[in-house]
Formats: structure tokens, sequence, C-alpha cells
């Protein structure tokens, strides 16, 4: 596995959304991992180490698959990024219809003070 460093993984995760905005799709999984093997890890832990982990991050699109690696001090920096990409290419989204609170709750309210003021007179 091929890791990218993060400017470049950012800039190939936006080609990738731009390229399926007609059809396709992309799938982006993020996994904590300390990229070690079993063994390495159990070392480690015998030793009385702290295990550094970090954030795999990998996105496909079915033809073409690449990945990263956040650690803690790029976390906040490739957060505000990744986020901005998604907001950017999150446009064939529907918006979903909402009900008005308000006047349902207003409804509610004078139903249940009707219904206690006739009570109230029996």
């Amino acid at each position: 596995m091929v890791l990218l460093q993060l400017d470049p993984f950012l800039n190939e995760l936006t080609s990738m959304f731009e390229k399926s905005k007609e059809k396709g799709s992309v799938w982006v999984t993020l996994k904590r991992s300390s990229l070690k093997s079993k063994l390495q890890k159990r070392k480690l832990s015998s030793a009385g180490e702290s295990i550094e982990y970090r954030c795999l991050i990998r996105a496909t699109d079915a033809k073409k698959t690449i990945s990263t690696s956040v650690g803690t001090k790029d976390h906040q920096r490739f957060q505000a990024s990744y986020a901005t990409i998604l907001k950017a290419h999150m446009t064939a989204l529907k918006k979903r219809e909402r009900k008005d609170r308000k006047k349902s709750t207003e409804a509610e309210k004078k139903e249940g003070t009707s219904t206690t003021t006739k009570t109230k007179k029996l």
C-alpha cells in the first residue's frame, strides 16, 4: 500500500469527486491504525512503550484507490481541508423537507389546553 502525503491526497480526492460528478461514487473510509504489525505492537506493549496511533484514510472510485495517514499534529489542518472538499462536492444531495416545528407544537399546545379545559368543566 502506497501512502500519499496529505496535500497530494487531497488533490487526488478532489479530482476523484470531479470525475464522478456525472456518474459514479467515491467511497472514503477512515480507520485508526498504528501502521505496525501485530508482532511489533506486542513488543512495544511488553516493553512499556506507548503506541502512536494515526488515522488511515482511504478513498476509492472503483477504478483508483488512494490512501494517506494523518498524525495528531496534522489532524486539524487535514480535517478543515477535507471538510471544505466535501462541502464543495456534495451538490447533488437533496435537501430534506422539514415540517414547521413551531406550528406543530403550537397546534399540540392548543389541543392540549382545550382538552384540559373541557375536563375541568365536567
